[in-house]
């Protein structure tokens, strides 16, 4: 069964608030047949050296805890 993009962007907008309040944005680039998700970093936090520690730390267990299905999340 794929995971749904509206079920991943439904968690993403969980937290998109926090991330939009430093300037910055996450995107959710797609899903693969394997469901793995690849996210990007805009704005603000496309550049900033605690975008991986906040993806890694977060972003990416939120998602893996709150999204049935998600196998892994990719920040690309």
């Amino acid at each position: 069964m794929l995971v749904s993009e509206e079920e991943v962007e439904q968690c993403l907008d969980k937290i998109r608030p926090y991330i939009q309040h430093d300037g910055g944005d996450i995107e959710l680039l797609g899903i693969d047949e394997q469901n793995v998700a690849y996210v990007s970093f805009r704005g603000a936090c496309a550049g900033c050296m605690m975008a991986a520690d906040d993806f890694s730390s977060g972003i990416r267990l939120l998602l893996l805890d709150e999204v049935p299905g998600i196998r892994d999340v990719v920040l690309v």
